[in-house]
């Protein structure tokens, strides 16, 4: 019979039927604007037709087509070239998570002040994400701010990969930097496309737009033989409808215009597709994060599930203040329904007011909420072994089990005891000063900090790296 399966489903067959009709009423009757000549190009040769405006229209068979020639998975391997995580239709694929998010500001964990982000910052990011066990990645997690921004894209990725072995998932902020960064990784670490371990993300302009930069650094990747990233953000009632239902369509739409090009690129192109939906309260004029909004990130999963393809989504990231609980809300509503549904990759976990600060403490209060989702959500076995109608027998009404076999094996076993907070009663609370749990929480962050260290290589990678950087600027 198996493992009993939490799980969550937001659409029904029916209803991913109808967000794919929607989707391809919005590429074949509005289209999207396209701003590269080239692209324009390339869609021009896959029978869509280009409008004098610069609006590409898109046929359905033209997306259906891109929707069978895309990979239906992607593997993702560590900097050393060791299998890391499949994303996609496979047997082992679950969701994944990943520090970072590009801050502009640092939030120090024991006092809550914020400072600018540095290269400091990213090391001690990219450190956090070889440590805490939860965490399968890093994604750029801060754009520095004491270097120059012409090369920081360059700097910050070295730091990155230098710090941490995990996978990396690189958002390049300055266009002229995306090629040298990938020729700075081939230039130590080898040939990306053999085991890639670094992820290019890219995203288009919503409403409907495809621009010059994305297209660019798509088809760099594309012929490098690097798998990317391809996600759209969306803020309801601003860049999308306002409603749920027309937000979906919208994004969906807008992921398979940016399949369907990865595909006229080169087919069979792999490419991770997910929107970041969001919503936007306009009297502060900012974006937020909302129940309808996780709701759709679900609900782009199950899209592309139903397309068989690659996923990823939001991370949670986003409403605290600091370790807080408007944090934690956020993360226990991300993590939790994103294992329970079919995302693929949640990749920015970490950033607090409106993901503008990077937050160690928030990272490592999402690293034991996400341990603790994964428990949940794995279910428990129901089979002859687990029922143990033979110790139920042996013991028989009115006894108990504090000495059963069973007990005896498992008890060591259950893992529940947490690493932040031990488990008080009222009486230890109050000898321990009644101590807050915020308080504890600090205290295991720094114990958790000042025991960072990075790979073995570190000096290495960043010795390399600063003389491929120098040779650049000559």
């Amino acid at each position: 019979m198996g493992n009993v399966s939490p799980s969550i489903n937001c659409l029904t067959r029916e209803q991913c039927a109808r967000v794919h009709d929607d989707s391809l009423k919005i590429l074949s009757h509005i289209g999207i604007r396209v701003d590269s000549d080239t692209a324009r190009t390339l869609f021009s040769k896959g029978d869509c037709r280009v409008h004098p405006d610069n609006r590409v229209v898109i046929p359905a068979e033209r997306v259906q087509w891109a929707i069978d020639n895309a990979p239906d998975s992607v593997e993702v391997y560590d900097r050393t070239g060791n299998p890391a995580f499949t994303i996609g239709q496979h047997p082992d694929s679950q969701t994944r998570f990943g520090i970072g998010v590009t801050n502009l500001y640092f939030q120090d964990p024991e006092t809550d002040a914020v400072t600018a982000f540095s290269l400091d910052h990213v090391a001690i990011a990219a450190q956090l994400a070889g440590t805490l066990t939860q965490f399968d990645m890093l994604a750029t997690p801060g754009i520095a701010q004491d270097i120059s921004q012409q090369t920081a894209d360059l700097h910050v990725t070295l730091e990155m990969m230098a710090n941490t072995v995990k996978p990396l998932v690189v958002l390049v902020s300055e266009h002229h930097c995306f090629g040298p960064m990938l020729d700075m990784f081939e230039h130590i670490n080898g040939n990306l496309a053999d085991r890639p371990f670094a992820i290019p993300y890219v995203n288009p302009i919503s409403p409907l737009v495809l621009n010059d930069e994305t297209t660019e650094k798509m088809m760099v990747a594309i012929n490098r033989g690097l798998p990317f990233i391809f996600n759209n953000y969306g803020m309801s009632g601003a860049t999308t409808p306002i409603t749920p239902g027309g937000t979906l369509a919208l994004l969906n739409a807008e992921l398979l215009a940016g399949l369907v090009f990865s595909q006229l690129v080169k087919e069979g192109a792999p490419v991770i597709l997910g929107s970041l939906p969001a919503g936007f309260d306009m009297r502060r004029m900012m974006s937020l994060y909302t129940p309808h909004t996780m709701l759709l990130n679900l609900a782009c999963a199950e899209m592309m599930d139903h397309y068989g393809l690659p996923h990823s989504g939001t991370s949670g990231s986003g409403p605290g203040w600091g370790p807080d609980l408007l944090a934690s809300g956020g993360f226990w509503m991300n993590h939790f329904s994103s294992l329970l549904g079919k995302v693929g990759l949640a990749p920015f976990v970490g950033g607090n007011f409106d993901s503008m600060v990077f937050s160690p403490a928030a990272v490592i209060y999402a690293d034991e909420v996400i341990r603790l989702s994964r428990i949940f959500s794995g279910g428990f076995a129901l089979d002859d072994a687990s029922v143990a109608h033979d110790q139920i027998n042996s013991i028989g009404p009115g006894g108990n089990f504090l000495m059963s076999e069973l007990t005896g094996t498992l008890f060591r076993q259950l893992p529940y005891d947490s690493p932040i907070w031990p488990s008080l009663t009222l009486n230890q609370w109050h000898e321990k000063g009644s101590v807050s749990a915020d308080a504890m929480l600090r205290k295991h962050v720094l114990k958790v900090l000042n025991n960072l260290e990075p790979p073995t290589d570190h000096d290495d990678l960043m010795e390399r790296g600063h003389l491929f950087i120098d040779t650049l600027g000559k």
